[in-house]
C-alpha cells in the first residue's frame, strides 16, 4: 500500500526538524497505515519508543456500550508496550492522545520476544442519522505470525492489514475527535504506526 501524502509529510518533517529518530542506527524508516479509518477528528502528536526498543505488546482504552439512549465512543486510546530485552521486565509505555471515556485493558504480548509488525483497524462506517463510533478495535500481527486482537467493541468491520514493518513498530500517532458536548462523540477514528530497524 502506498503511503498517503500526510504520512510522507510527517516522515519528511521528522527527518528535517529532528523530531523523529531518523538516520543512524535507531531511526524509523516507514509509516504504516490502513485505508478504512473514520473521517472525524485531527491527528495528535506522534509518540516513539526509546532508542533500541520495539513494541512487543499493546493495550487499548475502550468505553463499554452505553445502551439505547447513550452515546457510544468505543475505542478511546491505544498504548504500545515497547520492550528492550525481556518484554515483561524492561518495558516503556507510549501513547498518543487518548479520549476521556473507558478503561485501559491489560496488555496483550507477542510470544517469545517477537514484535508487533502490522495492524488492522475495526471501524464502523458513518451513519446518518445514528450514533457513530468510528474505530472500535485493533488487531496486530507479530513477527512470528501470531495475531493479537484487542478487547474492543464489535461495531463495524476489520479492514485490510497494513503493510508489515521490516522489523517492528516503534511509535504511533492517533487521529481523535475531541469531546463535542451534547453532540455525537466518536473518540479514536484512525491510527498510523512507525517502523524502526534497530
Amino acid at each position: 500500500m502506498k503511503q498517503t501524502v500526510g504520512a510522507k509529510l510527517l516522515l519528511l518533517w521528522a527527518i528535517c526538524c529532528g523530531h523523529g529518530r531518523v538516520g543512524g542506527s535507531s531511526g524509523y524508516t516507514k509509516v504504516i497505515e490502513v485505508t478504512n479509518g473514520g473521517p472525524w477528528g485531527d491527528w495528535a502528536w506522534p509518540e516513539m519508543c526509546p532508542d533500541g526498543f520495539f513494541s512487543s505488546g499493546f493495550s487499548i482504552k475502550v468505553e463499554p456500550p452505553q445502551g439505547i439512549q447513550g452515546d457510544d465512543t468505543a475505542l478511546n486510546g491505544i498504548r504500545l508496550h515497547c520492550a528492550g530485552g525481556n518484554a515483561e521486565l524492561n518495558t516503556h509505555v507510549v501513547e498518543s492522545q487518548s479520549g476521556r471515556w473507558g478503561v485501559w485493558s491489560e496488555p496483550l504480548w507477542c510470544p517469545d520476544g517477537s514484535f508487533l509488525v502490522a495492524f488492522s483497524l475495526r471501524v464502523e462506517p458513518p451513519m446518518t442519522p445514528g450514533d457513530n463510533t468510528a474505530a472500535n478495535n485493533v488487531r496486530f500481527r507479530c513477527s512470528d505470525g501470531t495475531e493479537l486482537e484487542g478487547p474492543g467493541q464489535t461495531w463495524g468491520d476489520f479492514g485490510n492489514w497494513s503493510e508489515p514493518c521490516p522489523k517492528g513498530l516503534c511509535g504511533l500517532q492517533i487521529k481523535i475527535e475531541r469531546p463535542r458536548g451534547l453532540r455525537d462523540d466518536t473518540a479514536v477514528n484512525d491510527v498510523r504506526f512507525f517502523c524502526c530497524l534497530s
